[in-house]
């Protein structure tokens, strides 16, 4: 009744929300061709940009929605057979002022003038590609699925692009071969395409199409549409990228050399679908997890940094709710030990209007761990515009013993509620199996199911959904931190722009509830409710925020858990307040930090925490990042302090050689751990790795050199 009550005023505001056209005429983009390749420099007035037929029409969505831009941009496109090129004039009144402190491959482009380009060759308002460039000519690009939802920022394909600078601004010129893209065997080619640029002096930020605020660069289903395309050819359809490692590793005063060689195969077997096979398969280039101490009786999620498993992630993910039916993780990982692949391979990518993705790996046998295989199907089907339903199945084999998944997901998705507005629905479940065929205990109480509403739009944004995941549900190869309840939840945010605000003021934020109310599965006790609010926050026109948060959590566990240092608490119930207040600055200025307090009860005692980072721009070659996370416990059993750092400098050369340096330690391991990486990318789509990685002891306040690894590794690309 609660739900369905706020849900129906929800609706209600939604309505009386102003609907505005997201369509900039022209909203079609006519694509010239040329009979040779281009040479890419960033010089945009050589001769064959000429032949070109630019669009200018682009509107602001910030700081004026709908707005004109203060200053102008152009676009045009070019092809051959077997690659395509955008260039892109980003005039400039000020260009002394232009902002540009990356320089790195993948870089952050947040903080930075910036020109993103979204292409979806699908054509299926779900799926696309963005590729990103700012004036130093740092490169970045994410793969892009379910209309905006789903984003692989790890994703690397192979383009390159060149820019240059005058006195009025400054220019890009990008080539991606078509290889690099996944479209439809047609000899006439229709895309989806858009573009965003971005001035962070002014924190403005202009689009072609779909301007409004409650949607981004990642909305497919809002851009507008490439023609002229035809007759084109994917040059390379086999990939093999073989790879040699070398390097030492010395620990416990005992030194062994390592040498390894493996590599990738990629078939294109249509323009839509890629066939991966790998052999020994290696990440010694992979930067080491960020260790965090967990105050809290439920385990951490560590992100997916192998790049094997990243390429084309999103073809096998699914979650019900926070229950992740594939964790990648746990192929090749176990605990701190790292398990070799011995090999395996893939099959992903998109047939029609069916997405697909199958995966095979072999693991080997390692110090008392057995050797084991695992699989993972995933098929999603595109229906209506832009919604889709789904199956998964996974499996895994180890030691005679056998475990599977099954999931299945729908979601109703639009962007065109009332005329113009994001609306999401939907119903996704999961059961475990354990040795099927076996009478186990198992076997039962093994589901999970989640039923959602989002409605996702600037002004009003709105959530509700209850999830289930029963006590034996347990994924061999998936993720879950929590199981055996019922969960209801609901969240309600409000960010007004009113009319008559002052000059430094962009918006207001509000965080009216963000409720969540867990019941245990088998008992039906209430075990875990909380309520945040935000009565107070603030988003500034200089890109600065500052908000005032509260939050209430009642807690029962039914058993005692253990929390830091030999510190057990014990099952009852707990009923915690805390206040927290945070400020951070514009990122898109060369010095900017960040800072937030946060102090209340906690379970038998009081807790309070600060947490602070800083990021220093130096200049275009050299930045440098600190963050700081200070935890006060005072307890029965005794005061606690729990102190975590971090520390970054980043050194590029140029866009494609760059070096990096990561630090961290914190005051319960007990360690230091360093991380030194240089990257270079010699030709477009191979690789060069040196890293360093080095642990040290800081017991007993001495320094003890534990561990050191050195590497280098070679990825070399073949094209047939």
């Amino acid at each position: 009744m609660v739900i369905r009550n706020l849900v129906i005023f929800a609706f209600v505001l939604f309505y009386f929300n102003s609907l505005k056209s997201q369509t900039s005429i022209p909203d079609t983009l006519k694509a010239a061709r040329v009979a040779e390749p281009i040479h890419i420099d960033g010089d945009l007035k050589k001769r064959v940009w000429q032949s070109a037929f630019p669009i200018t029409n682009f509107t602001q969505r910030e700081p004026s929605e709908g707005g004109q831009p203060t200053e102008q941009t152009k676009v045009a496109v070019l092809y051959d057979t077997h690659n395509i090129y955008f260039g892109v004039w980003c005039f400039d009144s000020e260009p002394g002022r232009i902002s540009a402190k990356e320089m790195s491959r993948d870089f952050n482009w947040s903080g930075d003038d910036d020109i993103e380009i979204m292409i979806s060759p699908f054509n299926d308002n779900r799926n696309g590609y963005l590729f990103i460039t700012n004036p130093n000519g740092a490169m970045a690009d994410v793969w892009l699925g379910g209309d905006g939802g789903r984003f692989n920022k790890d994703w690397n394909g192979v383009w390159d692009v060149r820019v240059t600078r005058d006195q009025n601004g400054w220019y890009a010129e990008f080539a991606i071969p078509f290889s690099t893209l996944k479209f439809k065997r047609d000899s006439i080619q229709k895309w989806s395409v858009n573009f965003e640029r971005n001035i962070r002096r002014k924190n403005e930020q202009v689009r072609w199409q779909g301007w409004s605020r409650s949607y981004s660069i990642d909305n497919i289903s809002q851009s507008g549409k490439l023609e002229g395309i035809r007759d084109i050819k994917q040059k390379d359809r086999v990939e093999i990228t073989p790879y040699i490692t070398t390097g030492i590793e010395r620990q416990y005063g005992f030194t062994n050399s390592a040498f390894k060689i493996g590599g990738e195969v990629n078939y294109d077997i249509s323009p839509t679908m890629k066939l991966n096979f790998t052999l020994n398969t290696d990440f010694a280039q992979v930067e080491s997890d960020r260790r965090e101490v967990n105050l809290s009786r439920f385990s951490i999620y560590y992100p997916e940094k192998r790049q094997f498993f990243l390429e084309g992630s999103s073809y096998f993910d699914m979650s019900v709710s926070s229950a992740r039916l594939f964790y990648s993780r746990r192929i090749g990982i176990e605990e701190e030990s790292v398990i070799p692949i011995i090999g395996g391979g893939r099959l992903f990518g998109k047939i029609g209007k069916t997405s697909i993705g199958i995966m095979n790996l072999q693991t080997a046998a390692l110090k008392g761990i057995s050797s084991s295989n695992s699989s993972i199907i995933r098929i999603k089907q595109d229906i209506f515009e832009e919604s889709g339903i789904g199956f998964i199945s996974t499996q895994k084999f180890s030691n005679g013993k056998y475990s599977a998944t099954y999931g299945t997901d729908f979601t109703y998705k639009t962007s065109k509620f009332l005329g113009d507005k994001n609306l999401m629905a939907g119903f996704s479940g999961a059961i475990t199996l354990d040795n099927p065929g076996q009478e186990s205990a198992k076997n039962k109480d093994n589901a999970t199911y989640h039923f959602f509403l989002f409605y996702p739009n600037d002004i009003w944004s709105f959530n509700a959904g209850i999830n289930s995941i029963q006590e034996n549900f347990n994924p061999t190869l998936g993720f879950v931190n929590r199981s055996n309840f019922k969960r209801i939840y609901s969240e309600l945010e409000f960010e007004p722009r009113f009319k008559k605000m002052p000059s430094y003021i962009r918006s207001f934020s509000f965080q009216l509830y963000d409720l969540e109310y867990f019941i245990n599965d088998k008992t039906g006790l209430a075990e875990t409710f909380s309520l945040d609010v935000r009565p107070f926050g603030i988003n500034f026109s200089s890109g600065d925020y500052f908000g005032l948060n509260y939050e209430f959590t009642q807690d029962n566990p039914h058993e005692d858990f253990p929390l830091i240092d030999g510190v057990v608490i014990p099952k009852g119930q707990y009923n915690d307040n805390n206040f927290s207040a945070e400020f951070h600055s514009f990122d898109g200025r060369n010095l900017n930090a960040g800072v937030e307090f946060e102090a209340g009860s906690f379970y038998t005692g009081k807790r309070s925490n600060i947490e602070m980072y800083l990021n220093l721009s130096l200049n275009r070659h050299l930045s440098l990042g600190l963050d700081w996370s200070h935890n006060t416990l005072d307890l029965p059993q005794g005061d606690f302090k729990v102190n975590e750092f971090g520390g970054r400098v980043n050194y590029a050369l140029n866009p494609k050689l760059n070096s990096s340096l990561f630090a961290q330690w914190n005051n319960e391991d007990d360690e230091v751990i360093l991380n030194y990486r240089i990257n270079w990318i010699p030709k477009i789509g191979s690789f060069f790795y040196f890293v360093v990685n080095q642990n040290i002891d800081t017991a007993n306040n001495t320094l003890k050199l534990t561990r050191t690894t050195i590497l280098a590794k070679l990825i070399w690309r073949f094209a047939l």
